[in-house]
């Protein structure tokens, strides 16, 4: 994976546009690989779904409380990307109180999937997910690659600890020490 490109994919957002008016004051826009990665250093983290257990507890929070950390690392952006809808990502976006992580939906998976991180979670109920994994991209191109232990389809567990923004912080600060 390091040294790779990002796939070039077309993602659907939801942005919030008062002149659309009405009670859901948004409209589709859409946004490339390159808008989200070109000419900046990024964090991304991927996930099985929004609004679940360890997603919502641990991971996204803590890269919310994290955020200033990874911005004194040269970070200019940090990415939580899910094979979820606009919709989805959006309200659990909300129902976080999110101010700096940006989400990403990869609705139909095809990030997830021309990444290689694609796998099924039918044992859950959830059809086509995300393994779970992070990643410093630099300009497009994948520098450090945290991926979970254990990568298979319907996995009976949920591995975290490599992708957590705690581990990421460490290695980009050992890495800028080196």
């Amino acid at each position: 994976m390091i040294g790779r490109k990002v796939p070039n994919v077309t993602f659907r957002t939801r942005v919030r546009d008062e002149a659309v008016g009405g009670p859901n004051p948004f409209r589709w826009q859409d946004l490339t690989s390159d808008d989200y990665f070109k000419g900046k250093k990024v964090v991304l983290f991927s996930l099985p779904g929004a609004f679940t257990p360890t997603c919502s507890t641990y991971q996204l929070p803590d890269f919310e409380k994290l955020y200033s950390e990874f911005k004194a690392e040269g970070i200019d952006e940090i990415y939580c990307i899910s094979v979820n809808d606009a919709f989805v990502m959006n309200a659990w976006g909300k129902s976080q109180g999110l101010e700096n992580v940006k989400l990403i939906p990869d609705g139909s998976g095809e990030f997830t999937r021309k990444m290689g991180m694609l796998v099924s979670k039918d044992n859950l109920g959830f059809g086509m997910r995300s393994w779970r994994y992070g990643a410093v991209i630099n300009d497009g191109v994948v520098e450090q690659w945290f991926e979970e232990e254990g990568y298979s389809d319907n996995c009976d567990s949920d591995p975290y600890g490599v992708s957590s923004p705690q581990n990421i912080l460490e290695k980009l600060k050992e890495k800028k020490a080196a």
